[in-house]
């Protein structure tokens, strides 16, 4: 009997260890951002606040656990599941600022870039939400396609006894039957042999 659907971890390894790293940059940039100059406001290392939680902490693990999910994953539900989790997070690192205002009283949460010219506030925007975002997607998308594309997976076989053809089964009963069979005994024919008196033999002479 077939067992659950199974994959190769191939399908999921490379692209689980990307998310990953991606999981990792997107949590822990905002705190070690600003020893590079690279930072959101307030741009001082290990700052906590619940912009930071809602935005690029959660996301973060999210895509970091979604990347795990794939790498370790050997039931496809399992690996579809991880890109599915990493997808929505990486989508939430491009559109958490925009949707900020909706809970935060029409204020926008995360900041603003601290570079000093545009160029670097540009790369802090990509860097921090934009195109971390999109590069989480689209990696994710990539892993979900490959998994169910192979619907079928590989599947635990149970494994069956195989009978050599050349020689076939033999019922119990009939080899009971054969062994037991009785053969009828056979008299050997005897033949009684009578003297008989020739003529010839018994002349009288006179």
């Amino acid at each position: 009997m077939a067992g659950m659907p199974q994959m190769r971890r191939s399908h999921g390894a490379f692209s689980g260890f990307l998310l990953i790293l991606l999981g990792l940059w997107g949590a822990l940039i905002p705190f070690v951002g600003p020893y590079f100059h690279y930072a959101y406001t307030p741009d001082k290392a290990w700052t906590y606040n619940t912009a930071r939680l809602w935005l690029e902490l959660l996301p973060g693990a999210a895509v970091f656990l979604g990347g795990f999910l794939l790498m370790i994953a050997r039931r496809r539900h399992t690996g579809l599941f991880g890109a599915l989790l990493a997808a929505a997070a990486g989508a939430w690192f491009t559109l958490g600022t925009t949707l900020s205002p909706l809970w935060n009283h029409h204020v926008t949460l995360g900041g603003s870039p601290a570079g000093g010219t545009v160029y670097t506030r540009l790369m802090e925007q990509l860097g921090f939400f934009s195109a971390l975002g999109v590069v989480v997607v689209f990696i994710a998308a990539t892993a979900f396609g490959r998994i169910a594309s192979v619907p079928a997976g590989i599947r635990t076989v149970e494994p069956v006894t195989e009978t050599d053809p050349a020689t076939p089964a033999i019922p119990v009963e009939r080899i009971d039957n054969e062994d037991t069979r009785t053969l009828p005994t056979r008299t050997p024919a005897t033949t009684t042999f009578t003297p008989t008196a020739k003529a010839e033999d018994t002349q009288t002479i006179g």
